[in-house]
């Protein structure tokens, strides 16, 4: 009898635990899924134009449109693919991407709230029209940030994207629905997928990719450094949006399962017992 109580307090605490631990991986933010557009540090859609000395380090798409100008003076340091196949795939994935972050929750509204010292951990962060930084923002800990933002994003002069605490540019995005534009000497971090087009100001850089599904990328003496792929150890976008966020009663049903399981073990033992 003290077998069988065991076993099933047993079955019990491993249900509760699995719940407990649902809503965790449930609402926690996931990478998108950027397919080929990973290895591109820039992206567009109509063009892209540089001015002065600007440098990408990752590879330089652009597709359906075909006019990339100010290269040289401009380096790619990586692949450059113009209106062919690869930067079409890239683009198609881009469209993946960018709706597995716009589609993600749940999410904390910041709506009209400038991100300038705000100090943010791993999660998803939406705005319902445009977003502004002014300043500093830290994001800190290990995991996925992702920002959707319902209009523009903007930053002003100076502003800067700091990471503490083990979180990575790799983890960052930056799910635009309008544009982007990044004031001078902006130093900024993570992936930037813009609906329509991305604008860095004179001396910004970024740590990132600058992504734009149907725009222009427009660069003046700036450097963008590609991150890794992926960041290793971050979950990934796939858990179903219908299973997000509601109960498991999967885990529930493998629980009551395990608690008849240990019941009738119990059973078969103490009879075997009895037979002795």
């Amino acid at each position: 009898m003290k077998l069988k109580r065991r076993l099933v307090l047993l079955s019990i605490a491993m249900t509760v635990s699995l719940a407990a631990a649902w809503p965790i991986a449930a609402f926690a933010a996931t990478q998108p899924r950027l397919g080929t557009a990973t290895s591109f540090a820039v992206l567009a859609g109509s063009t892209i134009t540089n001015t002065g000395s600007s440098v990408v380090n990752g590879d330089l798409g652009l597709s359906p449109g075909s006019a990339v100008t100010g290269f040289p003076p401009g380096v790619v340091n990586g692949g450059t693919h113009i209106a062919d196949g690869v930067a079409l795939q890239a683009k198609n994935d881009l469209v993946t991407a960018y709706n597995d972050a716009a589609n993600q929750t749940p999410f904390v509204d910041m709506t009209g709230v400038n991100l300038g010292n705000q100090n943010l951990s791993p999660g998803v962060y939406h705005f319902s029209s445009s977003a502004q930084l002014t300043g500093p923002l830290t994001l800190s800990g290990f995991g996925v940030f992702i920002f959707q933002i319902g209009s523009s994003l903007t930053t002003a002069s100076a502003s800067s994207v700091l990471l503490t605490n083990g979180a990575q540019a790799c983890g960052v995005y930056w799910q635009v629905t309008s544009s982007a534009t990044f004031g001078t000497a902006t130093a900024f971090q993570g992936t930037v997928m813009a609906l329509q087009s991305i604008t860095m100001n004179t001396g910004a850089t970024l740590i990132g990719r600058a992504l734009a599904r149907n725009a222009a990328v427009t660069l003046d003496t700036n450097t963008l450094n590609r991150p890794a792929a992926a960041c290793a150890g971050l979950p990934n976008t796939g858990i179903p949006l219908s299973l997000r966020g509601t109960f498991p009663w999967q885990l529930l049903l493998i629980g009551i399962a395990g608690g008849l399981g240990a019941l009738l073990l119990g059973s078969n033992a103490r009879a075997r017992r009895r037979r002795i």
